[in-house]
């Protein structure tokens, strides 16, 4: 990363501190590194996107974060406090929830169920976020279709009281208007909980509508970044510059 982006990324005179701070990441699997120098920085009731090509390590990024990849260089810090190699449950404690591309519901459990064993105190009303869970609290997660049980992912974490919110690929296989409910409910959840989101999502212009600000990883490195309007009205020319796509 270069010096300007470091110094746009860092906490601008008279703004509120991050809550969620890397700084110089590097992480991967085995031998092979994936994410490369990689800062970014989230304040409370921000939505922030992290956009990119298949392999660019977004997923990655969010695993380390939550202390599920192995991190060989640089530091996260949940409000000013490092959290690296702190064990997941450790960084779950500290306000990170994350929620997964596959969701990794217990299908024989019921709604209910899910949400009593994640709630802590000062954790999310969300029968009262999602009103479609509370006529179902009954019914297991296994014989959920794929958008209930996304919204039962995101309750799940909601009642964990959590800081820092990480969702990875929030629309994969879902109909555009459970999308259209599911991003609804994050910009109440930013508004009313003050809750910093990091979401990771493939459809750029889905993710800009509903985001204030965004980071490009290319290669695993933070190749571009910018506030949604920024990125949207140059969105071809970090395609081709960055992403290996030609417009047109």
């Amino acid at each position: 990363m270069t010096a300007a982006t470091r110094e746009s990324s860092a906490t601008a005179p008279g703004a509120a501190e991050p809550v969620l701070e890397v700084e110089g990441l590097s992480a991967g699997y085995g031998r092979l590194t994936v994410l490369h120098d990689v800062s970014l920085a989230l304040r409370q009731g921000e939505i922030v996107s992290l956009l990119g090509p298949n392999g660019a390590g977004k997923s990655t990024l969010l695993l380390s974060i939550s202390g599920l990849v192995r991190i060989s260089a640089g530091d996260v810090r949940v409000a000013g406090r490092s959290v690296l190699r702190s064990a997941p449950h450790v960084i779950a404690r500290s306000g990170v929830a994350h929620i997964p591309e596959d969701r990794s519901l217990f299908t024989s459990l019921t709604v209910d169920e899910h949400l009593r064993l994640s709630a802590k105190p000062g954790g999310m009303d969300v029968y009262t976020l999602f009103p479609e869970l509370a006529r179902m609290k009954n019914k297991r997660a296994g014989v959920m279709s794929g958008g209930e049980q996304q919204m039962l992912t995101l309750a799940r974490a909601l009642v964990a009281a959590p800081r820092v919110l990480l969702v990875d690929e929030m629309s994969l296989g879902l109909a555009p208007v459970v999308v259209e409910r599911l991003f609804a409910a994050l910009g109440e959840i930013s508004r009313s909980q003050g809750i910093a989101i990091l979401l990771v999502e493939q459809h750029v212009p889905l993710a800009l509508k509903y985001t204030q600000r965004g980071y490009v990883l290319s290669g695993g490195r933070i190749a571009a970044e910018g506030t949604a309007a920024e990125l949207l009205e140059r969105w071809s020319d970090v395609e081709s510059s960055y992403l290996g796509k030609t417009a047109g």
